[in-house]
């Protein structure tokens, strides 16, 4: 995977790894429930997109409540619509400490664990990345996120506890995630962009970059997301230590890629709400156009959707996105042929 990273940045051609695993749920003729709940029923919606779109890598779905719901959480569940998590689970150090660190095979992980094997042993022609939240997060989800804000000014021992335990049962979910063939993890951590640089060191990064050291390696590619970052958390994000960076559609990629050292992947960041879902294919191709023109210096960029895209993207527009990529390249060739 690292020699993948480095071919990426050294390549001539421009590549794309939107995170989109809905349309291929809707390729299969399922329901988000159906594909939330079920691995082979996830698996199979991951290797749809493969077989229709020749993106850099497979994803799996970015459910952000999974490892709630392994702690004890409930979760709401919609037949077409993301989960979402109903009711805080701790609300003080008393019950934080008594928190039990859930079994790995808790909840629907099993079932997340299914999908991945599934698609490592069935998808060959590119890399496949696993998905789980991060331990800001997913504490956050545990804690509730207003509450959780407030408590890491007044108790930030009872959100230490927390994120301790977070961390560890997410190490041990990432170990599990290894095992099953994948070649990298997508970390979601959203919720790192309502803090500010050092409180997103003390109670994000650091955390985050156990994980990182815990799994990464030259076969292993961790790569870590924060759509919350517009622009205050970018070095708090390169001090994980992860071998790329995915960003929201809110931040300034050209800044974000000054500041990024050119051997990490910057990956976003296309609105996958009102680009991906309600634009035009015309909108669609003139955008992409337009984020590939504007980042063309910069080789360690890879062009993404700036989150996981919805339910409801239609399919032309996804077709648009690559055929505008191809054509991009081509005219590239081209040009640089002339030149020379």
């Amino acid at each position: 995977m690292k020699q993948w990273k480095d071919a990426l940045i050294q390549g001539k051609k421009r590549v794309a790894m939107p995170i989109m695993t809905h349309p291929g749920i809707e390729l299969t003729g399922k329901r988000v429930i159906d594909a939330v709940k079920n691995g082979e029923l996830h698996y199979l919606a991951i290797k749809a997109l493969a077989d229709s779109f020749p993106t850099a890598a497979s994803t799996i779905i970015m459910d952000l409540t999974v490892e709630a719901e392994a702690f004890g959480c409930k979760i709401i569940f919609g037949e077409h619509e993301v989960p979402a998590v109903s009711d805080r689970l701790v609300s003080d150090f008393d019950s934080v400490a008594n928190l039990k660190i859930p079994n790995i095979q808790s909840g629907r992980v099993s079932e997340y664990l299914k999908a991945s094997r599934l698609a490592a042993e069935n998808i060959h022609d590119r890399p496949v990345l696993g998905g789980c939240i991060g331990p800001f997060s997913l504490a956050g989800r545990l804690f509730d996120m207003t509450e959780i804000m407030t408590a890491a000014f007044i108790e930030p021992e009872t959100i230490t506890l927390l994120l301790e335990k977070c961390t560890q049962f997410l190490i041990s979910y990432a170990i599990e995630m290894k095992k099953t063939g994948i070649n990298g993890i997508i970390m979601a951590e959203p919720a790192a962009g309502l803090l500010d640089e050092s409180m997103c060191d003390q109670f994000s990064s650091v955390y985050v970059k156990r994980v990182v050291e815990a799994v990464q390696d030259d076969q292993f590619l961790f790569i870590l997301h924060n759509c919350g970052n517009t622009g205050h958390l970018t070095q708090s994000m390169i001090n994980t230590g992860a071998f790329g960076l995915h960003f929201g559609n809110k931040i300034d990629i050209i800044q974000v890629l000054k500041e990024v050292p050119p051997e990490i992947l910057v990956m976003g960041n296309l609105d996958p709400v009102s680009v991906f879902k309600m634009a035009t294919t015309k909108e669609m191709n003139l955008l992409t156009n337009q984020l590939l023109a504007a980042t063309e210096e910069y080789p360690n960029f890879v062009l993404s959707s700036g989150c996981d895209t919805p339910p409801g993207v239609p399919v032309d527009n996804i077709i648009v996105f690559f055929e505008t990529i191809e054509k991009f390249n081509k005219n590239k060739l081209l040009k640089n042929s002339l030149t020379y």
